[in-house]
C-alpha cells in the first residue's frame, strides 16, 4: 500500500500478499494435521457453513525463535509492539492474522468467533473462560494435543493476547449499553435530529466504556437489525451458530446514505474510532462514491456509498456537506423508499469471508438464491445473495412523486412489489488482498438500482 499519491482516489493502493499468504497456509496445515479437534471442526465449517478455517484465524501464537521472526519479517510482517512478554507481529500491506511470539509453550491457534460461551455450550465442554461476559476480550482453550492448543476468543474491542483484569462494573455497562443499541429509535422525520439521538447514545457508551467497546457493541447491535430483515442471513446465521461461530467472519459492513446525512454518517463512524481508507468513485456514467473506513482495533470495517456527481469526487465528500440535487441516483433513490441504512433500513449488506463455490452451492440446497458475481479474480470474488425485497410505505412514495423523483408507473410497481432492501454478501479473500473491484462494486450498484427492476416487471 502507498499513501503518498496525488489523487485521493489512488492513495490507497492494495497490492496482493502471495508470499504471506503461503507461508500461513502452512503452518495452518502444520496446525490441522497435528490437532484432531481442529481438523474436524474444519471439516465441517467448509461442509457445513461454506466457510475456511483459514478465514476464522484471529492469531497464531509460536515460541520465539529467530528463525521464526526471519521467516515473518521476509513476507512483509513486522514488530509493532509487545505486550508483556509477547511479541506481536502484523502484516500492513494483507487483510492476516495476527502473529504473536512467546517465550515458549504451545503452537497456539486462536479462532475468532461471537460468543465463547456459546461454542462451549453447543459443545457441553466444561471448560473455564478468561475473562467477564461482555468484557473486551474473552477466551478459551478448547483442544490440546502434539504439543498444539485450539483456541477460540471473543473480542469486544480489545487487540490484546490476554483478557482484562476483572471489572464486573464494566461488563455491566457494557450488556446495558448494547441493549441500548439493540432498542435504539430508528423512525424520524428529521433526519439531523436522528443523528442528535444517535450521538446522544454513543456518548453515554464513549464515557462509559471507550471508542473501540463501543464500536464492536454498536456493530453487534446492527448485525442484528439487518439479519432480522434477511432471509439469506438469516438462514446463513443459523448455520454458522450451528457450529457456535456467528458473524465472526464478517468483512465490511455496508451504509447507504442520502447526500444530506453522508456528512452525518461520516462524523459518526469516526466518533467510534474508525479513520478513512481509500474512497471510490466509479465514474460519471456511475453516478456514485463511496468512502471507506476501518477502526482496526475493533476489527471493524464499513464501507459508505452516496450519490455523487464527477466535479464532486476530488473534494472532501466525506465531510463536507453536498448540496442537494434535483434528480436520485441508485443510492438515493433506495434511502428514498426505505430511509437512512443508520436508521429506518439498516444496512445494505453484511459482506462475510467464505469458500466463495461452497457457499453458493449450499445456499442453493436452501433455495436462497446467488446473484451473478460481479467480481471473480483469483484474489477476489464477491457476489450478492438475491435481494430481500421490502414494502415501500406510501408516505415515502408520496414524497418521491411530490418531488419528480419517480414517476407514477414506478411508484405503482413499488406499491404493489416492493422494491430490493438488501442483501448478504459472499466474499472469498486470497492472497491476504486487502481492497476491492471498483468496477464490479459500480456493475452490482446499477443492476440492483430498483428503477430497474420496476422495468423488467414491466417487459
Amino acid at each position: 500500500m502507498t499513501a503518498t499519491a496525488p489523487s485521493p482516489l489512488e492513495a490507497f493502493h492494495w497490492e496482493r500478499q502471495p508470499a504471506a499468504e503461503t507461508l500461513l497456509r502452512q503452518w495452518t496445515g502444520d496446525f490441522l494435521a497435528k490437532n484432531a479437534y481442529a481438523r474436524d471442526l474444519a471439516a465441517h465449517m467448509q461442509t457445513d457453513t461454506g466457510t475456511r478455517f483459514f478465514d476464522w484465524i484471529d492469531s497464531f501464537l509460536f515460541p520465539t525463535t529467530s528463525d521464526r521472526e526471519q521467516q515473518l519479517t521476509s513476507v512483509g510482517y513486522a514488530h509493532t509492539h509487545t505486550e508483556g512478554t509477547h511479541r506481536i507481529f502484523e502484516h500492513p500491506e494483507g487483510m492476516f492474522p495476527r502473529i504473536i511470539l512467546t517465550p515458549g509453550g504451545p503452537t497456539r491457534v486462536r479462532l475468532k468467533i461471537d460468543s465463547v460461551a456459546d461454542f462451549l455450550a453447543l459443545r457441553s465442554l466444561p471448560i473455564d473462560i478468561q475473562g467477564d461476559p461482555f468484557a473486551p476480550m474473552r477466551l478459551a482453550t478448547i483442544s490440546t494435543e502434539n504439543n498444539t492448543a485450539l483456541e477460540v476468543v471473543e473480542r469486544r474491542g480489545s487487540a490484546g493476547v490476554t483478557p482484562p483484569s476483572s471489572d464486573p462494573a464494566h461488563s455491566v455497562a457494557a450488556t446495558t449499553f448494547l441493549g441500548q443499541c439493540r432498542r435504539r429509535p430508528r423512525d424520524f422525520d428529521n433526519e439531523p435530529e436522528a443523528y442528535r439521538s444517535l450521538n446522544a447514545l454513543i456518548d453515554s457508551g464513549l464515557a462509559a466504556l471507550g471508542p473501540d467497546h463501543t464500536c464492536t457493541l454498536f456493530f453487534e447491535a446492527e448485525r442484528e437489525y439487518w439479519h432480522r430483515r434477511n432471509r439469506a442471513a438469516q438462514v446463513q446465521k443459523a448455520r454458522q451458530d450451528r457450529l457456535g461461530l456467528g458473524w465472526g467472519n464478517h468483512d465490511h459492513h455496508t451504509y447507504r446514505s442520502s447526500r444530506s446525512c453522508f456528512h452525518l454518517l461520516i462524523a459518526f463512524f469516526e466518533k467510534l474510532g474508525l479513520v478513512c481508507r481509500e474512497r471510490f468513485y466509479a465514474g460519471k456514467e456511475a453516478g456514485w462514491g463511496a468512502q471507506i473506513l476501518e477502526n482496526p482495533t475493533a476489527g471493524i470495517i464499513t464501507f459508505n456509498d452516496v450519490d455523487l456527481a464527477p466535479e464532486e469526487v476530488l473534494h472532501d465528500f466525506a465531510h463536507n456537506p453536498l448540496p442537494p440535487r434535483d434528480k436520485l441516483g441508485t443510492i438515493g433513490l433506495w434511502c428514498g423508499l426505505h430511509g437512512e441504512a443508520m436508521f429506518q433500513a439498516g444496512m445494505h449488506h453484511l459482506e462475510c469471508q467464505f469458500d466463495f463455490d461452497a457457499l453458493r452451492d449450499q445456499l442453493a440446497k436452501e433455495n436462497v438464491g446467488v446473484m451473478k458475481p460481479f467480481t471473480d479474480f483469483p484474489h477476489l470474488r464477491q457476489a450478492f445473495t438475491e435481494g430481500e425485497r421490502w414494502k415501500v410505505a406510501e408516505p415515502r412514495i408520496g414524497r418521491l412523486l411530490s418531488r419528480n423523483l419517480i414517476t407514477h408507473e414506478q411508484a405503482q410497481q413499488f406499491r404493489t412489489q416492493g422494491a430490493l432492501g438488501s442483501h448478504l454478501e459472499n466474499l472469498e479473500r486470497n492472497e491476504g488482498f486487502k481492497g476491492f473491484n471498483q468496477k464490479g462494486i459500480s456493475e452490482i450498484i446499477s443492476a440492483t438500482d430498483p428503477r430497474r427492476h420496476v422495468e423488467a416487471a414491466r417487459t
